[in-house]
C-alpha cells in the first residue's frame, strides 16, 4: 500500500511539471515574443522587469529576470498559505515554481506566429493547459493560483479561473498607464483565453454526487474512503422491489478529479456495485473543496 502511494504521488508530480512545462513553451514561445504581458503574478513580474530594465536602465537585457523574481515574491504567498492548502500542496508548489524559474530561463523566446491575435489565442490555450495540469495534478505554479485555492474552499462558487480573471483586470488596467494601449488589448485577449483553458483543464471545481448500492458489508469500503479520500459518507439501509433482497446504499460529494480513485476503491471491495454518478450539482454547507 506504502508503495502504491509512492508511485501515485510521484506520478502526480511527473503530471505537476509536465504543466509546468507546457505553461513555460506556451509563454516564451508565444508571450513575450508577441510583447504581452502573461496573466496573474508573472505578469507583474513582467511589468516589474520592463520597468527596471527600460525605465531605471539596469543591466539585464540579455537575460531575463521575471522568473527569478516571481519565484522570490512566491515565497511569502506559499508561507502565508500553507495552513489552508497543507504541506503536500506547497512543496509540490515549490517544486513547480522552481522548475517554472528554470524553464523559462533555459527555453529560448522564440517567435512561433507573427500575427499578434494568433498568439494570443493560441498562448492562451497552451499556457492555461499547462496551469489546469498542475492544478489536477495537486499543485499550482504558484502567485495567485495559490490565491485562488484559498478563496476557492472559503467561497463555493469561486474558481482559479475567475481568481486570474480579476486580478488580470486590475493588472492591465495599470498597464495602461504604462504601456501602448494594443499591446494592453491583446494582453486581455490572452487572459480571457488564458482563464477559460484552466477552468475546462481544473476538473476539481465540478462537484460530484455519487451513490453506491451493494449487498457486501461496507465497513472496509467506508473506511478507505475515509482515509484515502477524506470525504464523509451518508449511509441507508434499502430494499429491492423485484428481488426483495436488502442491500446498503452510500452517498457521497467529492471533486470530478477523486471519482476515479472512488471507482477504484468499490471495485476493490464489490466489482458488482450499482455506481450513479451525477456531475455539476450545486452544493449549500459544509463541503470542502480541495485540489
Amino acid at each position: 500500500m506504502e508503495r502504491e502511494k509512492v508511485l501515485y504521488e510521484s506520478k502526480k508530480t511527473l503530471g505537476c511539471l509536465i504543466g509546468v512545462l507546457i505553461y513555460s513553451i506556451g509563454i516564451n514561445l508565444f508571450v513575450v515574443p508577441a510583447n504581452l504581458y502573461s496573466s496573474g503574478l508573472l505578469g507583474v513580474c513582467q511589468v516589474i522587469r520592463t520597468v527596471l530594465v527600460e525605465y531605471l536602465d539596469l543591466p539585464f537585457r540579455s537575460f531575463d529576470i521575471a522568473g527569478i523574481i516571481y519565484y522570490l515574491i512566491n515565497i511569502p504567498i506559499m508561507v502565508l498559505a500553507i495552513v489552508k492548502v497543507g504541506k503536500k500542496f506547497l512543496v509540490k508548489t515549490l517544486i513547480s515554481c522552481t522548475a517554472m524559474t528554470i524553464f523559462l530561463a533555459v527555453i529560448p523566446i522564440t517567435p512561433i506566429v507573427q500575427d499578434r491575435m494568433t498568439a494570443c489565442v493560441v498562448g492562451g490555450i497552451i499556457t492555461g493547459c499547462g496551469v489546469g495540469i498542475a492544478l489536477r495534478m495537486g499543485s499550482t505554479i504558484g502567485g495567485i493560483d495559490v490565491i485562488g485555492i484559498v478563496i476557492t474552499r472559503w467561497k463555493q462558487n469561486f474558481s482559479v479561473g475567475k481568481m486570474n480573471l480579476l486580478v488580470n483586470v486590475c493588472l492591465y488596467a495599470v498597464c495602461l498607464f504604462l504601456f501602448d494601449v494594443e499591446v494592453v488589448i491583446y494582453s486581455l485577449v490572452f487572459a480571457a483565453v488564458y482563464s477559460v483553458a484552466i477552468d475546462k483543464i481544473h476538473i476539481q471545481n465540478i462537484t460530484v454526487e455519487v451513490k453506491i448500492i451493494t449487498k457486501i458489508d461496507t465497513t472496509l469500503l467506508e473506511k478507505e474512503v475515509f482515509e484515502e479520500l477524506n470525504r464523509g459518507l451518508t449511509k441507508w439501509t434499502s430494499l429491492g422491489a423485484y428481488t426483495h433482497e436488502e442491500s446498503h446504499v452510500l452517498y457521497v460529494l467529492l471533486s470530478k478529479h477523486e471519482v476515479s480513485r472512488l471507482k477504484a476503491i468499490i471495485h476493490k471491495y464489490d466489482a458488482n456495485a450499482f455506481v450513479v454518478i451525477n456531475e455539476g450539482v450545486v452544493v449549500e454547507g459544509n463541503y470542502l473543496k480541495r485540489l
